[in-house]
């Protein structure tokens, strides 16, 4: 008999003992992380692509109006140190905002952070950077770029939760209301060089231009290859969208601008998460062997309550 085991997506064996490691390391993040209250890298969408903190923010107390000033100082201390280092996209909230907010709870901490971002504030670029070596989304082996979004204060809309309309066009076809204020849409086939951006997309954007007072409750657009398989679930929308992007080359947005070399842009940002040329195949169980292992797992069988189907 041979052990072994095939790391694909998550869940997998190795996602058990990532559970542990945060469990573990909880009481010490704080002392390791000034400020830092709470840290999860995100299991689905395979670890370090996404991880999610919350902060605190106490600079300048006075202000009528918080803005994120403290967080961004502990946002590049994550990315400076230890295995949060990997992390490829960063979203961190404040915990004053609302004491309740917990990583462990991924829809209401989307919830959080898309009610109160500022699209031409709190995007934070680092760009040809070092990523992990398990990412193959980056415009080279081991390169590629991070992205920070950092958000406190008090809401600044309200996210929808009826999809507006659309104009279908340029091959961008079957919009899907993921999550209030997230919209999925399918894209015609990403067949560019690796770290080109996709004028067609572009043009895409320039027609929702239109219709941006219709999207000011959507923060969030994912352009992907299949909206109803990203849409199906938190695991696949989680997946599909921070494992098949690179920030730098697969960010777009409505009305976008720099105001002293600070991206930013209007009513929404969007995110390319459709699969590029250079991307492996995904990697998937093969039908015979699952089924072989069946058997023997059925009663009777060798593996009949080793293992559960």
């Amino acid at each position: 008999i041979w052990p072994f085991t095939s790391v694909g997506r998550p869940l997998q064996e190795d996602s058990i003992i990532g559970e542990f490691i945060h469990e573990l390391f909880e009481p010490l993040i704080s002392k390791t992380f000034p400020g830092i209250k709470e840290i999860r890298a995100v299991d689905e969408a395979g670890v370090h692509p996404l991880l999610l903190a919350i902060g605190t923010e106490s600079y300048v107390p006075y202000e009528r109006e918080r803005n994120p000033k403290q967080i961004i100082t502990q946002a590049i201390h994550l990315l400076g140190n230890t295995q949060t280092s990997l992390a490829k996209y960063l979203f961190i909230v404040c915990k004053e905002d609302d004491p309740h907010i917990t990583t462990k709870d991924i829809p209401k901490f989307f919830y959080h952070l898309l009610e109160r971002v500022d699209l031409k504030r709190d995007f934070h670029f680092i760009t040809k950077t070092t990523i992990d070596t398990l990412d193959y989304s980056g415009t080279a082996l081991n390169q590629g770029s991070k992205l920070i979004i950092s958000v406190c204060g008090r809401p600044i809309r309200k996210l929808g939760n009826k999809l507006p309309y659309l104009p279908l066009d340029l091959g961008f076809k079957n919009p899907k209301l993921f999550f209030p204020g997230i919209i999925v849409i399918e894209g015609p086939k990403h067949n560019l060089q690796r770290g080109m951006q996709d004028p067609n997309l572009k043009k895409f954007l320039d027609l929702l231009k239109e219709f941006k007072d219709d999207l000011i409750g959507f923060p969030l657009i994912v352009v992907v290859d299949d909206s109803d398989f990203t849409t199906k679930s938190w695991s696949n929308f989680l997946w599909v969208t921070f494992t098949r992007s690179d920030p730098a080359t697969d960010i777009y947005g409505i009305n976008e601008s720099f105001s002293s070399k600070h991206w930013g842009c209007e009513t929404s940002f969007v995110i390319d998460a459709r699969m590029k040329q250079h991307y492996p195949p995904p990697l998937q169980d093969d039908p015979e062997v699952v089924s072989r292992v069946k058997e023997l797992a059925k009663r009777g069988g060798p593996l009949y309550k080793v293992i559960e189907l």
